[in-house]
């Protein structure tokens, strides 16, 4: 660490002793904690304490004292989630080493569309209206099937109340970053309405000065979402919900091409909400676009490529919840989800139809036992129906004392690219042909007289592409030491089977090759995760966070335990025989990770502050030994910290915020893009009173 970056850390810890944090902050006690509900982990309310899962939520608050932008910001703060760029500079999200195509993102109960290769950008959602994030580990399909292999992150945005209230917010962060809120809410007994508006720009940066590309190129966007709901009588409610998001982003490719991103994506929801007695049944009309289009042009001005991504899901949904006489619970689920996309590279529009049920019992043997059982049936058209079960549960010793379990399966049916993509390289000439038309066009290209070589039998691809699966299994203790001592550990293993792959199929006659996809890979991820929260006293309380996690493709290990794996120390010296313990595992992931967070508060002054401290340790992104695997004598990324501090003045009716994210000035130019080193942020929010 340079000299300056020190004495930097020193002063600022300096300032934070003697500073503070929010009056209503998530760390005021840990019996609030307990008391926090969740709704995604049984599609029904319950007290987060009480859950036989391994779940956990970020409030509002959490997210205040971070004054994070994106949602992007706030998940990299928490302890086992890490978010990952992909080749396009698409942040994802990684689950207890699974990649950021097995977790469902949902907005108010309901999916986001628009994956880029499998991963859904964090950086599309703002954090301008939200009330929590509700986070569910471990296989979650039992009740919201495709993509919920890994589990499920819940975006839950604020409901409208009553009264004339809102605010209005701006922040300014380095790189000309400039986040504006807009949040606005009327209601009565009978109709509630709230309004939402984010506008969201940077300049970007660049890390790179050596070539014409920059890091992160100039970009804005903005957030619309509308809520409405009327109250006709005491059994009967109609919900409806809007959003909708836009982004441009500059497009430049090199020192002659250069062009736009642009993206238009909207959500619309309307809900009819029954109550009669212990029975309450809903039935939500989802219905979700989004498109994409980017284009290049020449230093001419003339079009050089152009490509578009139109995604429709249309998902009626019904569900009931009956409360038996001992406070049981029984969920029982019917729906429809009908996708289609129409992209560049497609030969055809294609489409599919998912018939899903799904059924749960949530009951109580005794006082200490909770127990959950249900499953998940999913009718498909394009790959083998799937049945998804699950079951957990929790023993509470004393109040002090609980073990929970949960197993569940989960799985990611094949993605439309995976099954219909029909795409040349125009510069070097390989192509990636879907699965479902690999017959077709290899035959096309036989008869074109482009095939040299089959390598893959054209009868490999009479049956259907499998879906992806999991089973997950998580085992849970929480002990609350004391009044003021609460420690949570999770030890969970995921078990993977007919990951989808690429794999060479045909030689062509110009010397490239042509891939497709095949299920082949089963992956292992184990580990526990370790936290524990400390309240000192009524102002002060710090919450410390420890994850192992081990990722390994059961086939490599295989390799390299019968000696088939070699590596070169340099490229001129000898090739040896790799063992099994050579071998470190699946690539972008860190064997441990760690995190140190501190809140202090000062009710009288009305300021606040936090201090936050990630740790991950060192990671591979590429094989540099060209045996295609991870070991540890390729070249790695090493372990770094990052540490962010937020103060926070509250006045009558403004907030005042200021901060630094990256205080250690931390940069990898050549591996980590989303570090562009420290940022300084100022934010002012005007808080309407209530009329």
């Amino acid at each position: 660490m340079e000299k300056y970056n020190l004495h930097f850390f020193i002063i600022f810890v300096f300032l934070f002793t003697n500073v503070t944090t929010p009056n209503n902050t998530a760390f005021d006690s840990i019996e609030n904690k307990l008391d926090e509900v969740m709704i995604t982990a049984t599609k029904t309310k319950r007290v987060l304490s009480s859950l036989p899962l391994n779940a956990s939520i970020i409030t509002s608050d959490q997210i205040q004292n971070t004054n994070a932008n994106r949602l992007s910001e706030i998940i990299n703060e928490e302890l086992g989630l890490i978010t990952v760029d992909d080749f396009g500079g698409v942040k994802g999200i990684q689950m207890q080493g699974l990649d950021s195509q097995y977790t469902l993102i949902l907005i108010d109960n309901q999916p986001i569309v628009g994956r880029s290769a499998g991963t859904l950008d964090l950086d599309r959602i703002s954090v301008g209206n939200i009330q929590q994030i509700e986070i569910v580990r471990g296989a979650s399909s039992s009740l919201y099937g495709n993509e919920a292999l890994a589990g499920v992150i819940n975006i839950i945005t604020k409901d409208p109340g009553y009264g004339f209230t809102g605010s209005i917010s701006s922040s300014i962060k380095t790189h000309k970053t400039i986040d504006n809120n807009i949040n606005l809410n009327f209601g009565n007994d009978k109709f509630k309405s709230s309004l939402f508006y984010n506008h969201f720009s940077s300049d970007g940066y660049d890390l790179d000065a050596s070539d014409f590309l920059r890091t992160v190129n100039k970009f804005e966007n903005s957030t619309t979402q509308l809520k409405l709901s009327y109250l006709i009588n005491d059994k009967f409610e109609i919900k409806f919900n809007f959003r909708n998001f836009t982004q441009t982003i500059e497009n430049i490719a090199s020192s002659s091409l250069s062009g736009e991103s642009y993206i238009d994506e909207e959500n619309i929801n309307l809900s009819l909400v029954h109550q009669i007695e212990n029975i309450n049944t809903r039935l939500d009309i989802y219905f979700s676009n989004y498109f994409a289009d980017e284009y290049l042009n020449d230093e001419n001005g003339n079009l050089h490529s152009e490509s578009f991504f139109d995604q429709i899901i249309f998902k009626p949904e019904l569900k009931s919840e009956f409360r038996t006489k001992k406070n049981n619970t029984i969920v029982v689920g019917l729906g429809n989800k009908k996708e289609s996309l129409n992209r560049t590279y497609f030969d055809i529009k294609p489409s599919q139809n998912s018939i899903f049920t799904y059924f749960q019992y949530d009951f109580n043997p005794s006082e200490k036992i909770n127990l959950i059982i249900g499953s998940r049936f999913d009718n498909t058209e394009e790959y083998n129906s799937q049945l998804s079960p699950k079951f957990s549960g929790i023993y509470k010793f004393n109040k002090d004392l609980s073990l929970k379990f949960s197993s569940g399966y989960g799985f990611k049916a094949p993605e439309f690219r995976q099954l219909y993509f029909n795409f040349t390289n125009s510069t070097q000439g390989y192509s990636v042909i879907g699965f479902n038309v690999v017959q077709d066009v290899i035959n096309q290209l036989i008869n074109e007289g482009q095939i040299s070589n089959i390598i893959v039998s054209l009868d490999n691809f009479n049956d259907k592409l499998k879906a992806e699966s999991s089973f997950s299994l998580n085992l849970g203790i929480d002990y609350q030491l004391n009044s003021k001592t609460d420690i949570n550990l999770n030890v969970f293993n995921n078990s993977t089977q007919n990951l989808i792959d690429v794999q060479v199929i045909a030689n062509k006659t110009n010397g490239q090759n042509i891939f497709s996809y095949y299920n082949i890979n089963r992956v292992s991820t184990y580990g526990l995760e370790l936290n524990s929260d400390y309240e000192i006293n009524k102002d002060l309380s710090i919450l410390l966070g420890y994850q192992l996690l081990y990722a390994y493709d059961l086939d490599a290990q295989k390799a390299f335990e019968n000696g088939e794996v070699f590596a070169r120390l340099t490229p001129q010296s000898d090739a040896f025989r790799l063992k099994k313990s050579d071998y470190f595992g699946l690539y972008n992931r860190s064997r441990h990770m760690g995190s140190f967070k501190i809140n202090y508060k000062n009710p009288k002054k009305r300021l606040s502050s936090s201090l936050r401290i990630i740790y991950r340790s060192k990671y591979g992104l590429f094989d540099t030994n060209s045996n295609n695997y991870l070991d540890k004598y390729d070249q790695f990324v090493d372990g770094y910290f990052t540490a962010n501090t937020t103060l926070i003045k509250k006045f009558d009716k403004i907030d005042i915020t200021a901060g630094i994210e990256n205080i250690l000035n931390y940069k990898d130019v050549q591996n980590i893009s989303s570090l562009s080193g420290r940022i300084y942020y100022f934010k002012l929010k005007y808080n309407l009173n209530q009329l």
